[in-house]
Order: C-alpha cells, then sequence, then structure tokens
C-alpha cells in the first residue's frame, strides 16, 4: 500500500470571489471600452455590438477561462500544490485599442461603411489568433532574437498614448465621475490600501463612479463635470433580455477576404500585435512559474490562440491574452474557481442579451481609471522589466506614437470642425501650407505613416537603440537593413493623404502625376502623396555605416574577446 497521503485541490475557496471580482472587472471594463470605441471610431450600432460582437467575446472568454481554470487543477494535482493558481486570461486591451483606431476607425473614415470596419477587425482578430497559435511552438526562439525593450517599448508606447493619455483626457471632462474612481484605484493599486470586507478597489471604482453618474443625472447636475444617464435607455436595455445565438462568421471574414488590399492594408498592425500578444503571454506564463505554478508554455498559449480565433469566427474583432499580474491574484488566494466563474458569467450576460443593460447601467468614464491603470502599468514595466541600460531604448519607442496620437487626434477634429465642407481645412490642405507653424507636420505623418506602420517603426528603431546600447553592430545593422527595406516597399512611411484620411502608398501603387512627394492628383489641396524615399536612403546609409562599424569592430577585437559585447552594463536584453 502506498503511503501517500490524499491529495486534495478546493473547487472554490474564499479567495476566489476577490480574484472573481477583480478579473470580472478587468474584462468588464474591457466591455465597456469596446462599446465606447466600436460605436465613436468604427460607427458600429449599439444593437449590432451587443449581438453580434459580444457573444464572439462570450465565447473567446469561456474558452480560455474554463481551459485556465482545468488546467490549474491538473498542475495542483501533478505537483501536489493546492496553492496552484489559474493563469488570469480576458480580452487584450492594447490589441482594443489598436484595431479600433488604426483598423476598423481608418476604414470606417474611408468608406462610411461600419459593416466593413467590423469585418476588418474580424480579418486583423483572425491574424492575432493564427500567430499566436503558431506561435505557441516556436515562442521562445522568437523571444531570443528580439530585444526586450523592443518588444515591450512598442506596449509602452500604446500604453501611454492610447491608452492612459487618451482615458486621462476623458477622466477630466468628466471629473466629477472620474477623479473618485481614480482615487480608489491608486489607493488599490499604488498604495496598497486594504479596503473594509476586502472589497477591490477596481469594484468601488466602477460602484462610486456609477453611482455619482446616475445621482447628478437625477439631480439635473451633469453639466457639473458629470455624464449624462438615461432611465429610458435603460428599460429599454432590460426588454432585450433573451437568447442571443452567436453566429459563426464565415461568409463575411471570406468576404472581407475578397475586398481588395483590405487583409494586406492592415497587417502592419495585426502582425506586431499579434507577436506582442504572444510574447507577453509567455513572460506572464514565466511570471507564474516564478511564483510556484509551472504550467507548460504550449498549450497554454495555443489555448489563448484558440480563444482568439474563436472571437472572430463568432462576430469579436478583438483579441484575448494571459493576463498581466498572475502573483497578485495568487496573493489575493485565488485558485482555479475564479477563472471559471469569470467564463460563465460573461457567457451568460452576453448570451442572455444582458450586454446591453451593462452598458446602459455602467457609464465609460466610470471604468476611465481602471483602462488608465492599464495603461500607467504597461508603460510602467517596459521600463522596468528591461535592463537598466535600454532605459533610453525604451524612450525611444514612446516618438512615433506621440506622432500618432497627434495625427489621429487633429485628423478626427478637423473632420468635426470641418463638417463635410469643401473648403474646410484637413491635413491634406495643412501639407500645402507654407506657414511656419506646420513645417514639421510633414515629419508626424511619416512618422506615423498609412496603415498605422508607426507600430513597425517603434518596434525597429527601439531594437537598433538596444542593440547599439549593447554595441551589436550587426544586429544593429539588420534592423535598420529591415526598416529601409520596408520603408522602399512603402509598408513604413510612405503614405497618401485624401482630406483627413491617412492612405497606403506602396511601391506597387500609382499616383497622378507620379511624384515623389507633392500634390496626388490635380485636384489641389485636397490629396498629397508621400513616398519616404529620402527616408528609405537615409536607413540604407545608416545600414552601411552600422556595417562598417561592425566590421572594423570585430577586426579592432582582441584575441579571445568577442566583438560587440558591452564593456560595462548588464549583458545584452536579447533573449
Amino acid at each position: 500500500m502506498s503511503d501517500a497521503q490524499p491529495f486534495r485541490y478546493p473547487i472554490w475557496t474564499r479567495g476566489d470571489l476577490d480574484g472573481f471580482f477583480g478579473l470580472m472587472v478587468d474584462n468588464l471594463v474591457q466591455v465597456l471600452l469596446i462599446v465606447a470605441l466600436c460605436t465613436t471610431v468604427a460607427g458600429i450600432p449599439q444593437d449590432f455590438i451587443f449581438r453580434r460582437m459580444l457573444p464572439g467575446v462570450a465565447i473567446s472568454l469561456v474558452i480560455g477561462n474554463v481551459f485556465y481554470g482545468i488546467q490549474a487543477h491538473w498542475v495542483a494535482r501533478r505537483d501536489r500544490n493546492a496553492a496552484c493558481t489559474a493563469l488570469p486570461f480576458g480580452i487584450n486591451t492594447p490589441s482594443v485599442i489598436a484595431y479600433a483606431f488604426f483598423v476598423m476607425g481608418p476604414v470606417h473614415r474611408a468608406t462610411g461603411d461600419y459593416n466593413l470596419a467590423w469585418q476588418a477587425g474580424l480579418l486583423a482578430c483572425l491574424v492575432s489568433g493564427v500567430i499566436e497559435f503558431g506561435g505557441a511552438f516556436f515562442a521562445e526562439r522568437l523571444r531570443r532574437v528580439t530585444p526586450r525593450a523592443a518588444l515591450l517599448g512598442v506596449l509602452a508606447a500604446v500604453g501611454i498614448t492610447f491608452i492612459a493619455a487618451d482615458f486621462a483626457f476623458r477622466i477630466y471632462t468628466r471629473p466629477l465621475v472620474g477623479l473618485v474612481p481614480l482615487m480608489f484605484l491608486l489607493l488599490a493599486y499604488f498604495a496598497y490600501y486594504k479596503f473594509p470586507f476586502k472589497v477591490p478597489g477596481g469594484f468601488l471604482a466602477i460602484l462610486f463612479g456609477t453611482a455619482i453618474a446616475w445621482g447628478t443625472t437625477a439631480l439635473g447636475w451633469e453639466w457639473f463635470g458629470g455624464v449624462k444617464m438615461s432611465g429610458a435607455a435603460l428599460g429599454e436595455s432590460i426588454k432585450k433580455f433573451g437568447w442571443i445565438t452567436p453566429v459563426f462568421c464565415g461568409p463575411e471574414i471570406l468576404a472581407a477576404l475578397q475586398a481588395k488590399g483590405l487583409l494586406l492594408s492592415f497587417l502592419t498592425v495585426s502582425i506586431p500585435m499579434g507577436v506582442l500578444n504572444l510574447i507577453g503571454s509567455l513572460q506572464n506564463i514565466e511570471s507564474a512559474e516564478a511564483g510556484g505554478d509551472r504550467f507548460k508554455t504550449a498549450p497554454s498559449l495555443a489555448v489563448n490562440g484558440i480563444g482568439t480565433i474563436a472571437a472572430g469566427l463568432f462576430g469579436s474583432c478583438f483579441p484575448t491574452t494571459i493576463y498581466i499580474g498572475h502573483p497578485g491574484w495568487k496573493a489575493l488566494g485565488a485558485r482555479a474557481g475564479y477563472s471559471i466563474l469569470n467564463g460563465v458569467f460573461f457567457t451568460a450576460i452576453f448570451l442572455l442579451g444582458l450586454g446591453s443593460f451593462i452598458g446602459a447601467l455602467i457609464p465609460i468614464e466610470a471604468g476611465a481609471a481602471i483602462v488608465w491603470y492599464i495603461g500607467i502599468i504597461i508603460t510602467a514595466q517596459a521600463f522596468q522589466a528591461t535592463p537598466r541600460a535600454h532605459a533610453p531604448a525604451v524612450a525611444v519607442s514612446l516618438f512615433p506614437a506621440l506622432a500618432a496620437i497627434l495625427v489621429v487626434t487633429l485628423g478626427n477634429y478637423l473632420d468635426v470642425v470641418g463638417g463635410g465642407a469643401a473648403s474646410a481645412p484637413t491635413l491634406a490642405s495643412l501639407m500645402h501650407s507654407d506657414h511656419p507653424l506646420v513645417a514639421y507636420l510633414p515629419g508626424m505623418l511619416a512618422l506615423t505613416g498609412a496603415n498605422s506602420a508607426w507600430i513597425v517603426v517603434t518596434l525597429i528603431l527601439t531594437a537598433v537603440a538596444a542593440a547599439l546600447i549593447d554595441r551589436r553592430y550587426k544586429a544593429a545593422a539588420i534592423w535598420c537593413g529591415t526598416g529601409a527595406v520596408l520603408t522602399l516597399l512603402g509598408v513604413l512611411h510612405a503614405y497618401r493623404l485624401e482630406g483627413n484620411v491617412i492612405r497606403e502608398l506602396f511601391l506597387w501603387q500609382g499616383v497622378t502625376p507620379a511624384l515623389a512627394s507633392g500634390p496626388a492628383t490635380g485636384s489641389g489641396a485636397a490629396t498629397f502623396a508621400y513616398r519616404a524615399f529620402p527616408i528609405a536612403v537615409g536607413y540604407g546609409l545608416a545600414t552601411v555605416l552600422l556595417i562598417a562599424i561592425a566590421v572594423r569592430s570585430r577586426r579592432d577585437a582582441p584575441p579571445g574577446e568577442s566583438a560587440g559585447e558591452p564593456a560595462l552594463g548588464p549583458p545584452t536584453a536579447v533573449q
């Protein structure tokens, strides 16, 4: 007979309730964000979001949350670890921002067709899912050849601009609703303050923000920094309660694939975001292992990809991910139950038609502080999780994103000011101006590029900077040469402006007249085209310089010493 004691892993613990509230609030805010951005940026009607998109979100969440909960049971029994905590899982915030602003939004602005914008988002989500699933089997190799500063730098760029900054603007536009939740978040996550009865700070933030929004509306004070809520809309949302069957989106995806250039145009967004999601999930699995929970890498990453693919196939445009912060959930005492309950909860909410009720009950401003916090943490992690010497490289990553948020915001404002008038100012008309105050607008547009190519530009510039900090001149030359080739092809920096819409200008696309820069057509200030050949030449010359330095460095290296290794500081961050 075996002397081994019977092992019991709990199905539910008190900590699972705390973990569920935390994870549920995180995902709830992502849903509010999806509704807010899809309606305002991509022009998608709310009813379409609730009936066609959120069921896809539900399917993706239940697949991942249930798997990671069951996986925790397997690992707990394998390692006889009763404290095993399931990997936290949910909607990927940077991807929500990136796909709404840089895929769906541009398609809607260019065509006015929200259905096509949705289909473009489905394609982007599927590309990300395929990368996440396929990358499960070679993620470690990919991580070794790309500097961590470059990978995290891209996320930092998105985090500080389109997440943290954008939601800071929202908070201070509606300060009465936004600032109190912000203080709850700062108390909970910066000061680690313990609220009575262990109520999560995120839950209190949404509770008080929602209460203030409805209270000021009832008193007629919504003009005083509040948000106007609608009792009628809340009542109508309750009437929509009823089963919603998820719809397979194969025909819509096929139609999007047949739309000329739709998939190709936004690969500069979907491919980098898929890779970043893959690497980020890998790092979060490693974080869990450092905390004592050893999950197999390949199946964990593969299911993350399956969740994203399922989202795209059933109507959601937004990838899922393994969340950062596993040690935090573990410290709460959460085990496996919190993950399974989270998946079941959102499946029930969205398939029973309660998504519109949540959207009418809770204003996005009540959850703005949580999204702001996510952006801040993403940015802080980029500096904290890279070698100290690479901090300047991470700082380099912020410049293209700053250009992008200025260009996107300016274009939106000009759209509103112009109101469709033929004489209204546009980005294209400003490019024809010789006024000194707009002298550097071409540089902002070139850094941004068409199809949000700034994401790839950020990756390349940060990788070059990190390689040079480590004196790895050959690696820097390869990254710089890649930038030269992509720029020559028109993937980076090139663009054509049609009013305020920035469109692609690949090498094989023609303009009339065919100019390297200047008006794209005879319609004067309404259009503008830039081939970016000068930038390609600049990258090319820089590549030659780096190759020459790499050769000289190798030749001058003392016998037995590897050329290009840093003399001081930490070892290279290429892992």
